[in-house]
């Protein structure tokens, strides 16, 4: 039978989102929750500022009293505020944070006043004013939405969170991996490994790129090119949300995985994408267990892992982006005009701009290492010249940007 045609790339991304399901709801302890996305909008519990307060170091007095002198009648600190009521001709010492004392409406700059003992007065350079008072809820009120559903928590987000009154965050549990490598010719140790083999650098690179997205990771193999080894891997990797299978995808005569997820009882969604590197990608399904077979060339598992497996891995943990950003960049190298299937060349930023790596072969590791970009050229794409801008993405770390 011949292989199915290759589907293009976003609806191959679309129909594998589609096919995840999310995952359940937990309480998360705010400080454990950098790098994981929220279950709901998130409610302001207090007000912040719960009170005026001033932005400046300098001298708190009356709105209306802004010529002097003043009588300095005490201080008001952060986390110490002054407790009378201020009169005319009265300020107080204030730093900055601290509250506004009750009829005070204007702050005079530290280095605008003159200090003589307990009185205050203009040095000429400056007046009160209400400019640098930072207002109760300013920044935000009991109630409002300080984050929306989908977020993902970083460390602003966590300050926002832990400042708005939240001590847990509802957030959906992070998928379990499981990372199956297959090849009679791979061997686990990259230190003894025969002329005949290849060290398995496949399931080390793919787990590290999914690590932010996921709870735990388990790496299974290398399994050997026959049914029973892989049906074997296929069992062990069965309490995982998601399985990846690095090799076997194709259709040579030693590429037995797709027929193994059939006999396992797997669904096969889809196979082959229109992609390069990277066509024979293949997606199935088994109850609510999703399977991504990955080609075993390692620039192709690598590059099909940050295209399907992480938008996959943060849609099962309820991420309002799935899919990285395209980054428009001048190129610095002349492009040909793309071909039949979406590319994405391996490059690198120099200077405001992107430029190829030497090598654009599917298993240059050294190439793929010196990148930090993925140039895509559309399918019938026209030819570049230097300074045309191309739409980039950054694989440092799987990004999102």
């Amino acid at each position: 039978m011949a292989p199915p045609k290759p589907i293009p790339l976003e609806q191959a991304q679309e129909r594998l989102c589609a096919l995840a399901t999310l995952l359940p709801v937990e309480q998360v302890d705010v400080a454990e929750a950098v790098g994981r996305y929220l279950a709901q909008d998130l409610l302001a519990q207090r007000t912040h500022p719960m009170a005026d307060l001033s932005a400046m170091d300098g001298y708190a007095m009356a709105e209306s009293d802004v010529r002097g002198p003043w009588c300095l009648v005490g201080e008001s600190a952060a986390g110490h505020p002054f407790e009378a009521t201020l009169a005319t001709g009265e300020a107080v010492r204030i730093s900055t944070g601290a509250h506004m004392p009750r009829g005070a409406g204007a702050v005079l700059l530290q280095e605008n006043a003159a200090r003589d003992g307990e009185m205050v007065s203009l040095n000429g350079e400056g007046e009160p004013t209400a400019r640098h008072i930072r207002r109760a809820g300013f920044d935000f009120a009991d109630g409002d939405v300080l984050l929306r559903s989908g977020t993902a928590i970083g460390p602003a987000q966590l300050a926002l969170a832990i400042s708005g009154g939240h001590g847990t965050l509802p957030m959906h549990r992070q998928p379990s991996l499981a990372v199956l490598d297959s090849g009679d010719e791979l061997s686990a140790d990259p230190v003894n490994c025969g002329p005949h083999q290849l060290p398995a650098s496949n399931g080390p690179a793919i787990a590290a790129l999914a690590r932010p997205f996921i709870s735990n990771v388990r790496r299974i193999g290398p399994v050997r090119d026959t049914m029973e080894a892989i049906l074997d891997g296929l069992d062990q990797a069965s309490g995982a949300d998601v399985i990846v299978t690095s090799g076997g995808a194709s259709v040579g005569d030693h590429d037995l995985v797709q027929p193994a997820l059939e006999r396992w009882g797997a669904t096969i969604d889809f196979w082959r994408v229109s992609i390069k590197p990277g066509k024979p990608l293949m997606v199935a399904q088994r109850g609510k267990q999703m399977i991504v077979g990955l080609p075993g060339n390692p620039v192709s598992s690598y590059v099909t892992a940050y295209l399907f497996l992480l938008p996959l891995l943060r849609t099962m943990a309820g991420a309002s982006t799935r899919f990285a950003h395209a980054i428009p960049t001048p190129c610095v190298d002349p492009l040909p005009a793309g071909g039949s299937r979406t590319e994405f060349l391996r490059g690198r930023t120099v200077d405001g701009g992107v430029t190829l790596v030497d090598e654009q072969d599917s298993s240059a590791l050294r190439a793929l290492a010196a990148a930090d970009v993925l140039i895509r050229r559309d399918i019938d794409a026209p030819a570049t010249k230097p300074g045309d801008m191309v739409n980039c993405y950054r694989i440092q770390n799987g990004g999102i940007a």
